[in-house]
């Protein structure tokens, strides 16, 4: 034993077995990561709107998991689908060099994916309820802005659910995995270039926030307006609001109506921008996943970030720049 512990000692000090051993040390810990590739654009993700009944046809797969992300927690803990964790949407957001609301940065979404269940190969449904669809939608998105591919928000959600299926209160048991970020950048459009989009043709900015926030009639943030260009379609619109239940979508050819009635082309190069990179995400989703609009990006600073600097242009009533 003292002669093998020497010889290991002797060949540390040998600058070729150090390299070697460096090398073997380097492959333990590089190659568990090579086996996940990098996110590529050709690989595209695929974020479908599902109904009850899917729900209860898919309750069997265990790489299923089920996102409740209801921002009240007695809400969950009273009655949720079954086998769902609870994810506020609220979570998934915070300051950023004094800007509020902004998405964390990867490491945190990708603990906080882990915590609540997700790996990279799972299946994801997401579902909140009522006016919330869009933190079900802003989750789905950064899910897809994250690198999964196979994810579904709940038409209806928890309302719709519960008038068909059976509910529960009891909690999910299960092991977090690991969630590691592959970040796609093909889902989203930073300021410097929104900011040379402006004016150009054949690019459409769709801003989907209340009419009076649009035009700049509420005094809510530095300044107040929308983005010279930007069109006017309020994401409620596009949901049975006035049926009473906003988590559910119209019919995709209503959809399309209001898409042509704004005259939003398939072809166009599609920006949405709303208050804070929420309300952007439900249309987002309509137009990319639902009907195949091939050029759509979110704005995630959106009038947030926009409205702070003195020097960008601003729009007002109907187009009035300031």
């Amino acid at each position: 034993m003292m002669k093998l512990k020497l010889k290991l000692f002797q060949n540390l000090k040998k600058p070729k077995f150090f390299a070697a051993l460096a090398t073997v040390i380097a492959c333990l810990v590089v190659i568990p990561f090579l086996a996940l590739p990098a996110f590529s654009v050709g690989q595209k993700a695929s974020i479908k709107f599902v109904s009850p009944a899917w729900v209860a046809q898919n309750s069997k797969d265990s790489n299923l998991r089920i996102l409740d992300v209801r921002n009240v927690p007695l809400d969950y803990i009273s009655g949720h689908l079954p086998n769902s964790v609870n994810i506020a949407d609220s979570v998934f957001r915070g300051p950023r060099e004094g800007l509020p609301v902004q998405y964390w940065n990867s490491q945190k979404l990708g603990e906080i994916f882990t915590n609540s269940g997700v790996n990279n190969n799972s299946r994801v449904l997401v579902y909140s309820d009522g006016r919330d669809i869009l933190g079900a939608t802003m989750v789905a998105y950064l899910l897809e802005r994250s690198g999964l591919r196979d994810i579904a928000v709940l038409d209806g959600g928890y309302k719709d659910y519960k008038a068909t299926q059976p509910v529960t209160r009891e909690f999910p048991k299960y092991k977090p995995g690991k969630f590691v970020v592959r970040e796609n950048p093909s889902v989203r459009i930073s300021l410097d270039e929104v900011k040379k989009k402006i004016g150009k043709p054949g690019v459409s900015i769709i801003d989907p926030r209340p009419e009076k926030l649009f035009r700049g009639e509420e005094d809510v943030f530095i300044r107040n307006g929308h983005i010279p260009g930007a069109i006017n379609i309020p994401w409620v619109t596009f949901t049975q609001a006035q049926a009473e239940n906003p988590h559910k979508l119209k019919s995709l050819e209503e959809i399309k109506q209001i898409l042509a009635d704004k005259k939003v082309s398939p072809s166009s190069d599609i920006i949405i921008s709303c208050s804070t990179g929420r309300e952007a995400t439900l249309q987002y989703i309509v137009l990319k996943h639902l009907l195949g609009y091939p050029r759509v990006r979110i704005y995630e600073g959106s009038w947030t970030e926009y409205s702070s600097y003195p020097d960008l242009p601003v729009a007002t009533g109907s187009g009035q720049v300031s």
